[in-house]
């Protein structure tokens, strides 16, 4: 009987291990090709093996996308958590959120991941919704830190809820324009307007932040 479960235990292992294997293979393609333009032989080609071994994990190139969409947003939101868990002021840990959540360049994978997604969101519910889960993960970790500098008297914020929705529809926007348009704002000007506009949220002078 021990056996037995072990032989299953070590199956179970080997069929999550080729499922890391195809949703890591799955991003490199999508960030190469795009979502739209991505196909199943693509994703099988980059890892050397069949059309039918795919579809044996993953239905459909729908279910295969949203999960690894999936798994590239619960990755950041984990780490989201990590940041706010960490130590220093509510002001510090503030900065280190907007920091991670600026793009670390024009070319940053995960934005372009990101950008591509929101695009054939419009369109596609499975991809929607995986944006919806990202943004609304996002947005509540924001409020938390507001929420945690309030308590501690750092802060002072009516609505840490919408405060958090409000820095985070801006900087979408702006992330946009930065990514999308070269030279028309540079990272740190970018980082400048985030913390302004957090400043302004949570009832602090722009110098409290981090040089």
């Amino acid at each position: 009987m021990r056996s037995a479960e072990g032989a299953r235990s070590s199956r179970a292992d080997q069929a999550d291990q080729r499922r890391a294997e195809l949703l890591d293979a799955a991003r490199r393609v999508v960030l190469e090709r795009g979502l739209a333009s991505t196909r199943v032989s693509d994703i099988a080609k980059a890892t050397n093996v069949s059309g039918g071994l795919i579809h044996y994990h993953f239905a459909t190139k729908d279910d295969l996308i949203t999960a690894m969409l999936r798994a590239t947003s619960e990755s950041e939101v984990r780490r989201l958590r990590e940041i706010i868990a960490g130590p220093g002021t509510a002001i510090q840990r503030l900065d280190r959120v907007l920091r991670f959540y600026i793009p670390s360049s024009r070319s940053d994978q995960s934005w372009i991941l990101w950008l591509d997604a929101w695009a054939l969101g419009v369109r596609e519910p499975h991809v929607r919704d995986i944006l919806l889960e990202l943004e609304g993960g996002w947005i509540e970790i924001l409020s938390e830190v507001i929420s945690q500098g309030m308590e501690a008297g750092e802060f002072a914020c009516d609505d840490p809820q919408g405060a958090a929705e409000r820095l985070d529809g801006m900087l979408d926007g702006l992330v946009v324009r930065y990514t999308l348009h070269s030279g028309a704002m540079s990272r740190k000007r970018l980082l400048e307007h985030a913390r302004i506009a957090a400043a302004r949220e949570v009832g602090v002078d722009r110098s409290s932040f981090p040089a």
